[in-house]
């Protein structure tokens, strides 16, 4: 019986780690500082072209401000763009299949990999 108790004991704690392993805190990117300001134009270029190049679909649904969507499997990643010619701003909207809790405000991990990545293109084209 104590083995029993002390297998499903380990059982619970190994899946507990592995859950909490693939959510993490949701990465927003707040006001990143435009170095050598832009027109709100050349920003938002910039903001298109590093997430096409990602396979994210981004476009403008009003001045200064894109959504962005990306379509990974059957994961689905929505994110709306602040913009203007000195700084943008990066934040989740919904998604689908990335493990979101509203709650404690987590996600699927891949989910600020791919927020990172954008951030990381949008600044080299910037």
């Amino acid at each position: 019986m104590k083995k029993l108790l002390k297998l499903s004991a380990l059982l619970l704690m190994t899946s507990l780690m592995i859950t909490a392993c693939g959510s993490a805190p949701i990465y927003n990117v707040e006001k990143n500082t435009i170095e050598d300001p832009k027109s709100s134009k050349k920003v938002y270029r910039a903001i298109k072209e590093a997430g096409q190049s990602l396979g994210w679909k981004i476009r403008k649904t009003a001045p200064g401000v894109a959504q962005g969507k990306l379509l990974l499997r059957t994961h689905i990643a929505i994110i709306k763009i602040n913009y203007n010619r000195l700084s943008y701003s990066i934040h989740y909207v919904k998604s689908e299949n990335l493990k979101y809790d509203d709650e404690k405000k987590t996600i699927h991990k891949n989910y600020n990999g791919w927020i990172q990545n954008l951030e990381k293109a949008i600044e080299v084209r910037l």
